[in-house]
């Protein structure tokens, strides 16, 4: 599982998902990409499973780049518990996703078995996405 090497803090705010992503809009590395359009917290263990599926389909061909990762601890406390005594433990990790963030790219497959790869993808993520060519640089000319 994806979770960072270590933290400022333990623990954090739940925050809000309101609002557009600031960066993470474009895709930079490979020929497709997976856009969300809805906002969510995508589990570590989900990432992992996606990108899973998508590694099997393609039989390890081609590349697959994760442009989310889960820096967000989410806490629990245990069942049957009184209120007070503080804040639970960090059960897993999260990644804040916004509408219109790029969460996986592939390249180096054909078109059919990357869309293919994505569509699976995605049924193993907790949200709505849409998959996306990458845009060609150079599209106006600068010689003028």
């Amino acid at each position: 599982m994806l979770m960072p090497k270590r933290v400022k803090r333990r623990k954090q705010f739940r925050g809000t998902m309101a609002g557009k992503p600031t960066r993470g809009t474009k895709v930079t590395y490979g020929d497709w990409g997976l856009v969300a359009t809805e906002p969510a917290w995508i589990k570590s263990n989900q990432i992992e499973a996606a990108r899973v599926a998508m590694t099997r389909y393609i039989k390890r061909g081609g590349q697959v780049w994760i442009k989310i990762f889960p820096d967000k601890p989410v806490t629990t406390k245990p069942a049957e518990t009184r209120m007070g005594s503080g804040k639970g433990t960090v059960e897993y990790w999260v990644a804040v996703v916004k509408p219109g963030r790029v969460l996986f790219e592939i390249a180096g497959v054909p078109e059919e078995t990357a869309r293919e790869a994505l569509r699976l993808a995605m049924h193993k993520l907790p949200l709505t996405c849409k998959i996306v060519k990458r845009a060609e640089e150079g599209g106006e000319d600068s010689e003028n």
